[in-house]
């Protein structure tokens, strides 16, 4: 009776492939997999996995590999066969590696072979393609596969670690009913259509590609192009050449797309839907974007992991006059905003964003404390500082973590960041306070320069844009700034790298 009332991750895309099995589903690398034939090689999968390595419903699989049509397979297959999909950052090594497959008890790793010598020894482990025994080549022998006991919408399908960028990543226990009412809410929020043509450039470890919208796009029977990265040339060859209309990047890349070269002068115009998301898009970037390319429709997607990730939508019809929002809250998704001691506060007042959504995760894979803590009170505490509007818009000022106390006065860095970006000679920037005797925390702006300028050209020209004391007192250039995979860049790490540096003379 269960499995009849219930919906699963992998029943998504079983439900497309029996409506529309001849269309294609996905394509990569030269390979292209109809519905049909996708959802025949998911069981296969399912097959090897529980056959060959003797896998059982509720046992954790790590995924470890670059981005391919295989990865998507391995999930779904996971999913079918009830085990626990566990996607690692393909950039990990040493500690933080180890850390992750051990703490998530990971029984199997499912990696590319550039990759395996970087696995700790003692785990098992499967090539995913490109090896004599890889999943792939299982693939061309169908196989029927059917579970002992099939998964349920309450059981675990995947541990989605977070991106760590304040401290240990934690592992978000989602399970297909969480990520179905994602998907869902996806689909309606950002209007995704079986006639769109995405193209997935971003890591498919990452909840944002994976979850917001290659799975949401399958579910609706979309056309699929799988891309190994965000190659400017390679996604402008496949706009230009009508095979995608849709794409979803972190500021961080479209920035680069905005810098290319060849920007200008591609014919663009098929280009329909922009979505952005993962860290905060600078305004300025985004109206140079728009004037750009004025048809296409922009959608700003915000949250994080433990929700699916998606939480709230910035509309393209809605970004006329408040272009710093990150929207209203999703299908599935309540939101509210309220003070340290849990109490909603009046619109227009900063506070932490909570949530209340049947796709929030279960809490911490093994981090009781942790879970508590992030769920209290009957709402789970997002850790993101922000702002409601009388007609239910947020908008994100900082993560609680990043809000810079200077002089005893709390200054978001969102602010200080997209005044410096109206400056031409500022590439990237993000700003963090570093520890000083007089302020407390000295507000910092972290630079990467595409033209001439000086530290106090940039200081000056802040302050003409802000208050004095919310003006970076300290500015700083580098050649890149830090991030992970997804595009969020790494404060932590900036603040970690450049604490030691000298501290301000009293006046300045």
């Amino acid at each position: 009776m269960t499995g009849v009332r219930s919906s699963t991750v992998d029943g998504v895309v079983a439900r497309s492939a029996r409506r529309t099995p001849e269309h294609i589903a996905v394509r990569y690398a030269g390979r292209s997999w109809t519905y049909a034939a996708l959802d025949a090689s998911v069981s296969t999968a399912a097959a090897v996995l529980t056959g060959a390595h003797g896998l059982r419903p509720g046992d954790r699989v790590a995924s470890f590999a670059h981005n391919s049509d295989v990865y998507l397979i391995a999930y779904l297959a996971c999913a079918r066969a009830g085990l626990v999909h566990v996607p690692v950052n393909q950039n990990l090594t040493g500690d933080d590696l180890a850390y992750i497959l051990e703490q998530s008890g990971s029984s199997l790793v499912l990696t590319d072979p550039d990759l395996a010598p970087r696995i700790p020894d003692g785990h098992a482990v499967r090539a995913l393609r490109d090896a004599p025994d890889s999943l792939l080549g299982e693939l061309d022998t169908p196989r029927p596969f059917t579970p002992d006991r099939a998964p349920g919408a309450d059981d675990l399908v995947q541990l989605l670690y977070t991106s760590g960028t304040t401290d240990r990543p934690k592992g978000a226990m989602m399970t297909h009913g969480a990520l179905v009412h994602e998907y869902v809410s996806a689909v309606t929020a950002l209007d995704l259509r079986a006639t769109d043509r995405p193209v997935h450039s971003l890591p498919l470890y990452h909840s944002a590609q994976m979850h917001v919208f290659l799975l949401p796009y399958l579910a609706v029977g979309a056309e699929n192009t799988i891309l190994d990265a965000p190659d400017a040339g390679r996604i402008f060859d496949l706009v230009e050449a009508g095979q995608a209309d849709s794409l979803f990047a972190p500021p961080t890349v479209w920035i680069g797309l905005a810098n290319h070269p060849d920007f200008a002068t591609r014919e663009l115009g098929a280009l329909r839907k922009a979505y952005y998301g993962a860290s905060i898009m600078p305004v300025p970037v985004l109206e140079r974007l728009r004037e750009r390319l004025p048809g296409l429709a922009f959608y700003n997607c915000f949250g994080q992991s433990e929700i699916g990730p998606l939480a709230t939508v910035l509309g393209p019809d809605e970004h006329e006059g408040r272009m710093e929002s990150c929207g209203r809250p999703v299908l599935f998704v309540e939101a509210k905003v309220v003070d340290e001691h849990g109490k909603e506060v009046p619109d227009g007042t900063a506070g932490e964003v909570v949530y209340r959504s049947p796709q929030l995760c279960q809490g911490y894979w093994d981090k009781p404390e942790e879970t508590a803590e992030a769920f209290r009170d009957g709402w789970f505490h997002s850790g993101d500082l922000a702002v409601r509007d009388a007609q239910g818009y947020f908008t994100v000022v900082d993560r609680v973590k990043d809000v810079i106390n200077s002089g005893g006065v709390l200054i978001a860095s969102r602010q200080v960041e997209d005044a410096l970006y109206t400056h031409p000679a500022v590439a990237e920037t993000a700003v963090v306070g570093l520890p000083d005797e007089r302020w407390i925390e000295a507000v910092t702006a972290i630079v990467v320069r595409r033209g001439e300028a000086t530290e106090p050209e940039l200081i000056a020209y802040a302050r003409e844009k802000l208050p004095h004391f919310k003006a970076p007192k300290r500015v700083l250039f580098v050649d890149e700034l830090p991030r992970n995979a997804s595009g969020k860049i790494l404060k932590r790490e900036l603040r970690d790298r450049f604490s030691g540096s000298r501290t301000l003379r009293p006046g300045e």
